[in-house]
Formats: structure tokens, C-alpha cells, sequence
């Protein structure tokens, strides 16, 4: 009677899986859930929790021990760091990449490109803190290589993530400069494009290389490998390029 019970036990362990804790940068979860249940299909068995925040601040958890056996990061700096450290147990690769948009809720002139940022009608202006957010060292390059950022600089409003920065763009300030996949979520439909919404001109800004890692807390976890393999796959990089991601 033990023996069936454990076999009983041991094949629910099989069915049901078990679960993984992924870290991911703030502007992948618009895409997220959409990533999972592709994901899904394939693994029903395995439970996909995801912590997000700005890539330096969950690198900083990382290190400290935080219990992630994936990292989604915004950048490729973030990552490679983790590897050198030895934290990381492969090298990145790029999963996708990122692109900047303007966003406000008021209908703006965005054919004057960056410029607009400085009419006097907006005040106060929304980025991702730069020190932990790589969309914010993107969005304050491109202030200083089209030539505004000192006219503009105390206009700035800091946001923890770029997820926070949509949501001060929508709430507190008169523009945003954010995650262009944040506009492909379903709750953003309400904002048009060239209306409430423009791309930033990619030209004024470093290729915002999102990378991922497998990190030591995986250990030999097949189930964080197949995650992993999954993110880097060509389904996945359909859903990113939903999401208005480049991919390759």
C-alpha cells in the first residue's frame, strides 16, 4: 500500500511540475503573458512566476541572493556583469530589442521629434531613472544627442522602471518617454499612434540589446532550461515582435 502511494506521489510531482521564478525587466510585461501561455502549450506542468522591476534593481537582488533562476534584463550590461561574477551560467543572448516611444494623453505635434519636448506647455516630463533603467539611459541619450536636454533637464521626472514611467506619463506629467511595447498591451489601445503616441527617432539612441541569462540558482533544473530555450526561440520572438520589439 506505501509503495502505490509513493508511486501515486511521485506521478501527481510529474503531472503538476513544479515552479520557476523568473526576474524580468519592467518593459517585458506587456509581452509576458502572452510569452507564458505560449509557453504554456508545451508545459502545462510548469508554473512561470515572474518578479519585474528596472534591471539594475533586480540585478542588485540577484546578487544579494533572491531566488531567480532566469534573468530577462533590459540590457546586455546588466547580464554580462552577473557572468563575469560568475553568477550567470551563460553567457546573454539577445532575446529581443527594445525601442523608445513618446506617450501623452493629450494629443501632441510629434513631427517636431524631440524638440517638442521643450514647448513651454509641458511642464514636467517622464523617464526611467537611468542609473537602474536602461530605457532611461536610452531616453536621456537621445535628449542630449538631439540637443534639448539641458533646456529640458529640469522638467524630468524620474520613474523607478519603465513601467512606472507609463504610468506617470498617464497620471502626473504631460509626456512620457517609455517602452514602445508598453503601447501594444490591451489596455493601452485607447492611445493612437501619432496622436498620443510617436516613436523615437532610433537614430538618437544605442540599440537597446535586451539579454538573457541562466543564472546558479537553476542549478540543473530542467524546467529553467526549457523556459530559457523557449525565450530564445522563434516562437517567442513572434510574440516580441507582436509586442513591437525588433527581433532577428
Amino acid at each position: 500500500m506505501k509503495k502505490v502511494l509513493v508511486i501515486f506521489i511521485l506521478s501527481l510531482s510529474t503531472l503538476f511540475g513544479g515552479e520557476i521564478n523568473v526576474a524580468v525587466a519592467a518593459n517585458v510585461s506587456y509581452a509576458m503573458d502572452a510569452l507564458k501561455a505560449e509557453f504554456a502549450k508545451t508545459h502545462p506542468q510548469t508554473e512561470v512566476k515572474v518578479t519585474l522591476g528596472s534591471s539594475g534593481k533586480l540585478t542588485a537582488q540577484i546578487k544579494n541572493g533572491a531566488p531567480y533562476g532566469i534573468f530577462m534584463s533590459a540590457d546586455m550590461l546588466y547580464p554580462e556583469a552577473l557572468y563575469k561574477d560568475g553568477i550567470a551560467t551563460t553567457k546573454p543572448v539577445m532575446y529581443a530589442q527594445g525601442a523608445l516611444a513618446f506617450l501623452s494623453v493629450n494629443p501632441q505635434d510629434y513631427t517636431k521629434g524631440m524638440q517638442l519636448l521643450e514647448d513651454i506647455k509641458i511642464e514636467k516630463i517622464a523617464v526611467a531613472n537611468p542609473k537602474t533603467a536602461p530605457y532611461g539611459t536610452a531616453a536621456i541619450e537621445a535628449m542630449k544627442k538631439s540637443g534639448v536636454y539641458e533646456n529640458i533637464k529640469s522638467k524630468l521626472v524620474f520613474a523607478e522602471s519603465i513601467s512606472q514611467t507609463v504610468s506617470y506619463a498617464v497620471t502626473a506629467t504631460q509626456i512620457g518617454l517609455i517602452a514602445k511595447s508598453s503601447l501594444y498591451s490591451p489596455k493601452m489601445a485607447e492611445y493612437k499612434e501619432n496622436i498620443h503616441w510617436a516613436s523615437v527617432d532610433p537614430s538618437l539612441y544605442a540599440p537597446i540589446d535586451q539579454g538573457v541569462v541562466l543564472l546558479k540558482y537553476a542549478a540543473d533544473s530542467q524546467e529553467y532550461k526549457d523556459f530559457y530555450t523557449f525565450i530564445i526561440s522563434d516562437k517567442a520572438k513572434e510574440i516580441f515582435k507582436r509586442y513591437g520589439y525588433i527581433v532577428s
